[in-house]
């Protein structure tokens, strides 16, 4: 049973009781548990309908090209999205008019897309080595290769950003410019996670020899301990508080069913991201090696825009801006909105101020 199915089941049994003490003459809030329930037995919304083409795919990874008709290319350099391992990357490409892919797409951008997929029982081995040489430089050389450009705009977000930030550095000459979204960059930071990731008694060698690939579940189950009351509490209560307001129970519909939309995180990743990110944060003490290349940092040069989320905690503001305190670049811009981890790519801020502001700062470095 999944954790949307608890929950549904859970609020049945509510309904239950609600429904028997509405016999005998109370409550009078009967009706609004009702509609609570219809909601949740409603079908899931769609998303991520953006019209797009696969134009490569490596076992289960799949870049999009996407395309909206009547729209033409008017910009120079194609933007590359990357987004972290653990979600689908829709979140970038919810609906139309919420949609962070439709927006780029209308500015005259090409717009590509990787998709990691869902990691199975075989991929388990696969670290960052894999992920990073074996997976996104072939994915970034495909889209030279269809767009015959030499460099891409890296649009990079959560451990996407992380992953993004680390490609750069190993490639510098494929990334025109690079863009940062709450990303986790210099691990002192996060001191929560720290506190309960502390080597001296979390043992992920035992955790991932266990159980191969992490669930979606345990993953899910990490990030709203952060903030329980408003993770697991909160969203329920709005939602019977609002059951009336159409407009927010859809929003609340999409987010809820992109939440609960995790993928199994590959084994040795999973490994390598808690013992040598979380534990020794090794990324920006240059001691990250893969196949005997090292990330540095400092190898990073061209123009970097940081996205921040005031209220983000998941990745704290400090965690992704430390960034700037260990690349080359003279051209480095950050801004910051008072909003969450989601709220920065999906909702009312995101479409009035976060693209518009991301798209002009792109525009002007399309030389």
């Amino acid at each position: 049973m999944t954790v949307a199915e608890d929950w549904k089941e859970m609020w049945k049994q509510t309904m239950g009781g609600f429904q028997e003490a509405i016999h005998n003459g109370t409550p009078r809030s009967w009706t609004r548990y009702q509609k609570v329930l219809n909601v949740l037995n409603r079908a899931e919304p769609p998303t991520g309908t953006t019209p797009k083409e696969v134009i490569w795919r490596k076992n289960k990874m799949r870049v999009y090209r996407f395309t909206l008709p009547g729209v033409e290319v008017t910009k120079k350099t194609p933007i590359f999205m990357l987004y972290a391992m653990i979600n689908k990357p829709y979140i970038l490409d919810m609906e139309p008019g919420n949609s962070f892919v439709e927006y780029l797409l209308k500015q005259g951008y090409d717009v590509y897309m990787l998709d990691w997929g869902e990691a199975g029982p075989e991929d388990r081995k696969n670290g960052f080595a894999e992920y990073i040489l074996d997976y996104l430089h072939k994915a970034v050389e495909r889209v030279c290769m269809y767009t015959k450009k030499e460099q891409v705009n890296m649009f990079s977000y959560c451990m996407g950003g992380t992953m993004g930030v680390m490609y750069t550095a190993l490639f510098p000459e494929r990334v025109k410019n690079l863009v940062v979204l709450a990303a986790p960059i210099d691990f002192r930071h996060a001191e929560l996670y720290n506190s309960w990731l502390n080597e001296k008694h979390f043992d992920v060698d035992k955790l991932v020899d266990t159980l191969g690939n992490i669930t979606p579940e345990v993953i899910d189950f990490g990030n709203k301990m952060l903030k329980p009351l408003t993770n697991f509490v909160n969203p329920w209560i709005h939602l019977f508080d609002k059951v009336d307001n159409e407009q927010f129970i859809h929003n609340w519909r999409m987010l809820n069913k992109w939440v609960n939309d995790g993928t199994p995180f590959p084994g040795e990743t999973y490994r390598q991201w808690i013992r040598d990110f979380y534990q020794q944060n090794k990324l920006i003490k240059g001691e990250i090696v893969l196949r005997g290349r090292q990330v540095d940092l400092s190898k990073i040069a061209c123009p970097v825009l940081i996205l921040t989320a005031e209220h983000d905690h998941i990745a704290p503001c400090n965690q992704t801006r430390a960034l700037f305190e260990y690349i080359s670049s003279t051209d480095k811009t950050e801004h910051n909105y008072p909003v969450g981890h989601v709220s920065l790519v999906f909702g009312g801020t995101a479409r009035k101020q976060v693209y518009p502001q991301t798209y002009a700062w792109l525009s002007e470095r399309d030389e």
